[in-house]
């Protein structure tokens, strides 16, 4: 195996009955990296990670973790943890006697296991000595990623991490896992939030009906990606406007307006397209003021995805 490589998945397949839940899954995951896995229900996120964690069994291919092959049984590969469909916890213990029962069952010393500094990376130390059953959805979740560092895991998978989390804690634990890939670790997390997967990942899989429909940077994503619509903001709206209408490769979109109280020009284009024609409004001494998609290459991506998943039907 590539020791460059946390994960590495070819052919990897998973059925269940009639069902093909994973089909033929190729899968480079790199040292170091937040990787996001997206795809609509029923896509096969949940059993890629379950094989990740040692919960599934795939039934061919072959799957690599960490420089060594995944056998046929129910086991959790070294240096990996993490949690699928929420993390498991007790509700009638304490945070802190959540984590010392965990460390316990992995045959640590819970008197000598990370407990408080866990729960202070995750920002629970106020609440250690609460009842987890008193915990919000957001508070569990934070729980759940600190049982995952107990063991320091070279390979941390997360189902939803960010579920029940305010702005705050949100910007907590991407604090935490953006540290955890900059010392080496590797986040793979599934989320239906494609504002954190953005802020967050360096590179994205998209899985449809079992399969990879793409996997790498977002750059790419957005490269290979179909026209999207662009709100453009400039400092003069009509020359602007006349401009794009020229502009080869380059449809102005109809139902612009106002967008936070300023003038917006809204088109649709590739990316090369729009390239073009910002350095056509810049010869022209049009200043762009703002140029963003009006949504995102990773969430026009899924959803043209689950249209086509839909139509198949």
């Amino acid at each position: 195996m590539d020791t460059q490589l946390a994960v590495r998945a070819r052919g990897t397949t998973k059925c269940f009955g009639d069902v093909v839940a994973l089909d033929g899954v190729d899968l480079d995951l790199g040292q170091g990296q937040i990787h996001g896995l997206v795809g609509p229900n029923g896509a096969g996120k949940t059993t890629l990670l379950g094989l990740l964690l040692g919960l599934v069994v795939a039934d061919g291919g072959s799957l690599e973790v960490l420089g060594r092959p995944v056998g046929r049984a129910l086991a959790a590969p070294r240096g990996v943890a993490g949690f699928v469909d929420g993390p498991g916890l007790y509700p009638s213990l304490t945070a802190r006697q959540n984590l010392a029962a965990l460390a316990t069952l992995r045959g640590q010393d819970a008197r000598t296991a990370r407990i408080d500094q866990v729960l202070g990376e995750v920002g629970l130390t106020e609440v250690a000595d609460d009842r987890a059953r008193g915990f919000s959805l957001g508070m569990r979740q934070r729980l759940g990623l600190a049982a995952a560092l107990l063991t320091r895991p070279r390979l941390l998978v997360l189902d939803e991490p960010s579920n029940g989390l305010d702005p705050a804690g949100k910007k907590h634990v991407h604090g935490v896992l953006t540290r955890l890939a900059a010392e080496g670790t590797t986040v793979v997390l599934s989320s239906h939030r494609m504002d954190d997967l953005e802020s967050l990942c360096s590179e994205v899989t998209i899985l449809a009906t079992g399969r990879v429909r793409f996997s790498g940077p977002l750059g790419k994503l957005a490269a290979e990606n179909r026209e999207l619509d662009y709100r453009l903001l400039s400092s003069d709206p009509p020359a602007a406007r006349r401009l794009a209408a020229e502009a080869a490769g380059v449809r102005v979109v109809e139902d612009a307006g106002a967008w936070h109280g300023a003038e917006v020009l809204v088109v649709r284009a590739l990316v090369p397209a729009l390239e073009q024609l910002v350095a056509g409004l810049v010869r022209a001494d049009i200043a762009v003021r703002g140029l963003a998609p009006v949504i995102s290459p990773l969430e026009a991506a899924f959803l043209a995805l689950t249209e086509q998943q839909e139509a198949d039907r």
